[in-house]
């Protein structure tokens, strides 16, 4: 019984030993693989880097030259080389900051940002695995604060630069990175402010528009109202005119009837008077 116990026992100690020969030799695979990623991305990305430094005007305007395609394509092999690194391993602090970089070479400043967000929020971490992580961790809020600079989210760049600054803050580049944006929040601001009253100026002058509109359209109804009452008593006036005309014709042709009446009765008489024969005078006495 005492024998059996203790071949169990050896069996335990062997089989563990064997799952942890194969889980480190598992972990060391995958180190090797999470590095030879990166060094390939590394790789990309430095020859990428060399074409962008070439014509950086034309790679950020978006103008499509030959350095500017040789820069993206070279970008976009480091990318992915980046992205297989992070996938052996997702705590990956070179393959995260790494695959930021060149997601912000790219202009993908989204998909920067939330690489960036993944590698400060493991910045604890960073720094009690290797105190020396803490400049590194400065370039994160640094490099994050000039996508949000791309963004022109000025605000949120100004909060990052301070983070980077708070731990290295002998950084000149970030601190002037700083104060441009503190500049540009103001202009901002300032320009917000100036549409804010121009909308409000234009809204009052549409309002001021619109009740001058509705002032001469009443003026033009009534103006019209009035027009047509006084076509209307025109009208009436008119036909009372004609009315009265019709009337005072009447009594004209009436008279002239009566006139000419009197006048042919007149000749009748005058006529009949002329007929009557005439008297006998008087004689001689007999």
């Amino acid at each position: 019984m005492t024998a059996n116990i203790y071949n169990k026992i050896i069996m335990n100690k062997i089989l563990l030993i064997t799952l942890s020969a194969i889980i480190a030799a598992t972990t060391v695979t995958a180190q090797k693989a999470e590095r030879s990623n990166v060094r390939a991305g590394n790789k990309f990305y430095n020859n990428g880097y060399e074409f962008f430094k070439k014509d950086t005007a034309l790679l950020s305007a978006y103008i499509p030259d030959d350095d500017t395609l040789k820069a993206q394509e070279f970008f976009n092999k480091a990318e992915i080389a980046y992205r297989k690194g992070i996938e052996v391993n997702p705590r990956s602090t070179e393959g995260i900051y790494n695959l930021a970089n060149v997601l912000y070479r790219q202009g993908k400043y989204p998909e920067a940002i939330e690489q960036y967000k993944l590698m400060a929020g493991q910045g604890q971490r960073m720094i009690d695995d290797d105190p020396d992580n803490i400049v590194r961790l400065a370039q994160v809020f640094h490099n994050e604060g000039n996508v949000c600079m791309k963004s022109q989210d000025y605000q949120k760049s100004i909060e990052t630069y301070k983070q980077s600054l708070r731990l290295n803050p002998s950084d000149d580049e970030t601190r002037y990175n700083l104060a441009l944006a503190q500049k540009l929040l103001a202009q901002q601001q300032q320009q917000q402010q100036q549409d804010q009253q121009q909308d409000k100026d234009n809204k009052e002058e549409q309002q001021d528009q619109k009740q001058d509109q509705q002032q001469d359209q009443k003026q033009q109804d009534q103006q019209q109202q009035q027009q047509q009452q006084d076509k209307q008593q025109q009208t009436q006036d008119q036909q009372q005119q004609n009315e009265q005309l019709n009337r005072d014709n009447a009594q004209q042709m009436l008279d002239a009837l009566l006139q000419d009446e009197k006048d042919t009765q007149e000749k009748v008489k005058k006529i009949q008077q002329q007929k009557l024969p005439a008297q006998p005078k008087s004689g001689k006495r007999w």
